[in-house]
């Protein structure tokens, strides 16, 4: 024989998985992993007492300017993120929350993930020895680069490493320094042909940039929203999407001759 329950009593019981659907769902992990500015590093200088870009086979320039490359740091794959660290991190304009798919193949373990952005880092690096040699004429069979930066993985230091080869070797092609002596960052990957394509993350990559001194930012041309909007006041960015367009944008930059595109 049952008892009938009285209506708050029945509110209550009804209450109770309620609630608990609720506790789960707050403390549930979530396919989310939350992004902030990462390390820059100079390509034309040391990353942790070891030259960035070592050249054999051709004289070498001092290069007194800056071209940092730009990362951001991201919750590892395994880290769990519930909805109170999405809802604190949301409206945060030092702090990104992303699909972790878009910074994480899926379905990969941590392990994986590591060998393959070792793997992209390592295309990257050949692909911007490639592009830069070529742009210069010189023969990789004449002319050895090295390109060494730890702790870093993926392809988006691409156009950077470019760059900093072309500096070394060749300046702004009369003699003077690509950057003006300028601090320059920014990200971007290449194509051997010369091809920039967009990353990922560059408003928390130009915060991180501007961080470091840079006074100039090179974008992805297709990024160009992406990057104004959270741009830190000072910091100027140039759209770029060829190696050789970026080169001719850093010369009219330092000469004062000649366009500069904005975003």
């Amino acid at each position: 024989m049952f008892s009938r329950l009285t209506r708050p009593q029945a509110i209550a019981v009804c209450a109770l998985p309620v609630v608990g659907l609720l506790a789960t769902a707050v403390f549930a992990p979530l396919p989310f992993s939350v992004a902030q500015p990462g390390q820059t590093t100079n390509v034309l200088g040391e990353d942790k007492g070891s030259p960035v870009i070592t050249i054999s086979g051709a004289p070498t320039r001092n290069t007194p300017g800056q071209l940092r490359m730009t990362t951001i740091v991201a919750t590892s794959p395994d880290t769990r993120v519930s909805l109170p660290d999405i809802i604190d991190n949301w409206f945060r304009t030092d702090r990104a929350v992303m699909p972790r798919d878009a910074i994480y193949p899926s379905g990969d373990t941590v392990q994986e993930i590591e060998r393959h952005n070792e793997k992209q880092m390592k295309e990257s690096q050949d692909a911007a020895t490639q592009a830069a040699l070529n742009y210069l004429g010189l023969d990789d069979k004449d002319v050895k680069v090295g390109l060494r930066l730890a702790d870093v993985g993926g392809p988006s230091a691409g156009l950077l490493f470019s760059l900093g080869i072309i500096d070394k070797l060749d300046g702004d092609g009369t003699g003077g320094d690509l950057t003006g002596g300028r601090v320059i960052a920014g990200t971007g990957t290449i194509a051997a042909d010369g091809t920039v394509g967009a990353v990922g993350g560059v408003a928390l990559k130009t915060q991180a940039a501007k961080r470091d001194g840079a006074t100039v930012f090179l974008v992805p041309k297709a990024e160009c929203a992406d990057a104004r909007a959270e741009l830190p006041k000072g910091l100027r960015l140039i759209p770029v999407t060829t190696l050789k367009s970026t080169v001719s944008s850093l010369v009219a930059l330092e000469t004062g001759k000649g366009s500069v595109p904005s975003c």
